[in-house]
C-alpha cells in the first residue's frame, strides 16, 4: 500500500512538473519568444531566403572573412574585431584596428554570431543586411582602412582566388568590391549557435534546470522581453535610457541613431562576449544586468486609441532585485550555443602584381 502511494505521488509530482514546464514553453512563445529551427529547411528559410548559400560560397567567403590583405596593412581581417575563437567578439571595450586606432565613438564590437537573425546592422542600425554592413568596417579608416579598388586589386591579383570566384559563381563572374564583401557575408549567414535553450523551447522541457526556467520566467515577467525577443534575443532598433540615464552615457558620447533609437544587442553567447553595452564599459554580467534594470523598463505598444491616431505606450518599471539579477545570470548560461566548426583556412600567397601592405595613418586613394 504505501509503495503504491509513493509512486501515484511521484507521478503526480511528475505530472505537476511538465505542466509547469509546458506552461513556461507557451508563456515564452506567448512573448515572442522564438527557437531556432531545428529542421535544416525551416532554417535556410530564415538564414538563406534568397537560396545563395552553397558549398563553395561558404568555404570561399570563410577564406575571405580571415584575409587580412583585405586591410590596408595586411594585417587585420574581419575575425580581428569578431573573433571566432572568443564568441565572435575581440574582448575590449572598444573596436581597434588600423594603426591601433580606436573607434572615435569608443563604440564595442558586437559579436557575429547569430548576426543573421538581426533585423539591423551596426549600434545605429544604418545596415539592413550582413551583405551591406560588410562593405563598411573594410573601408573605415579606423578599422581596416582599405577600400574598393585597393581590396579589388589584391584579390584579382591571386589566380587561386580568381578560380575559386569561378567556382563559387560561374566563369563570367566579376570579382568587384561587392561580390567580394557579400560573399563574406554569405559565410557570416552559417555561424548559427543552437542552445540548450532553442531544445527547451522546441520541447525537450529537462534541457534547462530548475533555476535557469526559474531566470526565464523573471526575464519574461521583469519585462526583458520587450527589448530582447526574436530568434535573436535581440537585433532591432529599440528606445535606450527611458527610466533613467547610463551611467557611462559620456564615454565616447553615442545616442544611437539621431533618435535615441539603439540596436539591441543579441544576448545569445552573451556569457562570452564581455564587455557589455554599446561601449564596452561594463566587464560584469551581473552588473550589466543591474544597469539595465535601474535605466531601462519594460513596455508594450497599446493598440491605437479609436478616439486618435495615436499608439500609446504601457510602460512598467523593471525594478530587478538581488535574487531576479542571480535568476537572469543562472538562466543566460542555457544560451551558450554550439557553435559550427571552424577550421582555419589555408589561404593563397601573394603574387609580384599583389599591392604591398601600407602601415601609413593616411587613407588610401580612392
Amino acid at each position: 500500500m504505501k509503495i503504491s502511494k509513493i509512486i501515484t505521488l511521484s507521478i503526480l509530482t511528475t505530472t505537476i512538473l511538465l505542466s509547469s514546464q509546458n506552461s513556461l514553453i507557451q508563456k515564452a512563445k506567448k512573448n515572442n519568444l522564438i527557437p531556432i529551427p531545428t529542421k535544416r529547411a525551416e532554417l535556410l528559410k530564415i538564414i538563406d531566403p534568397k537560396g545563395v548559400l552553397t558549398k563553395e560560397r561558404v568555404e570561399l567567403g570563410k577564406m575571405l572573412y580571415f584575409e587580412p590583405r583585405l586591410s590596408k596593412s595586411s594585417l587585420i581581417s574581419c575575425n580581428w574585431c569578431h573573433n571566432l575563437a572568443l564568441g565572435g567578439v575581440d574582448g575590449v571595450p572598444k573596436a581597434t584596428g588600423h594603426t591601433w586606432l580606436g573607434n572615435p565613438r569608443h563604440l564595442n564590437s558586437p559579436t557575429v554570431y547569430n548576426a543573421v537573425f538581426a533585423k539591423r546592422q551596426f549600434w545605429d542600425g544604418r545596415s539592413p543586411s550582413l551583405e551591406d554592413q560588410a562593405k563598411g568596417p573594410v573601408q573605415a579608416g579606423f578599422e581596416m582602412a582599405s577600400n574598393r579598388k585597393l581590396v579589388e586589386a589584391r584579390i584579382n591579383s591571386i589566380p587561386e582566388y580568381v578560380e575559386l570566384f569561378k567556382k563559387a559563381y560561374g566563369k563570367n563572374v566579376k570579382i568587384d568590391f561587392d561580390k567580394i564583401t557579400s560573399t563574406i557575408a554569405i559565410f557570416e549567414r552559417t555561424l548559427v549557435t543552437p542552445s540548450r535553450y532553442d531544445e527547451f523551447l522546441n520541447g525537450k522541457t529537462d534541457a534547462l534546470s530548475k533555476k535557469e526556467q526559474k531566470g526565464l520566467e523573471t526575464f519574461i515577467d521583469k519585462g526583458c522581453v520587450t527589448c530582447h525577443n526574436g530568434i535573436a534575443l535581440g537585433g532591432d532598433m529599440k528606445p535606450f535610457e527611458l527610466r533613467n540615464k547610463y551611467k557611462y552615457r559620456d564615454v565616447g558620447g553615442f545616442r544611437g541613431d539621431g533618435k535615441n533609437m539603439i540596436k539591441v544587442p543579441t544576448l545569445r553567447n552573451i556569457t562570452q562576449t564581455a564587455p557589455y553595452f554599446h561601449n564596452g564599459m561594463i566587464w560584469k554580467l551581473t552588473d550589466a544586468i543591474k544597469e539595465m534594470s535601474h535605466i531601462q523598463v519594460g513596455y508594450k505598444i497599446k493598440d491605437k486609441d479609436k478616439k486618435s491616431d495615436e499608439f500609446t505606450l504601457n510602460i512598467k518599471p523593471i525594478n530587478l532585485t538581488k535574487s531576479d539579477i542571480e535568476n537572469i545570470r543562472e538562466f543566460f548560461n542555457s544560451l551558450e550555443g554550439k557553435k559550427p566548426k571552424i577550421i582555419y583556412p589555408e589561404l593563397p600567397r601573394s603574387r609580384d602584381k599583389t599591392p604591398k601592405p601600407e602601415l601609413e595613418n593616411s587613407t588610401p586613394k580612392k
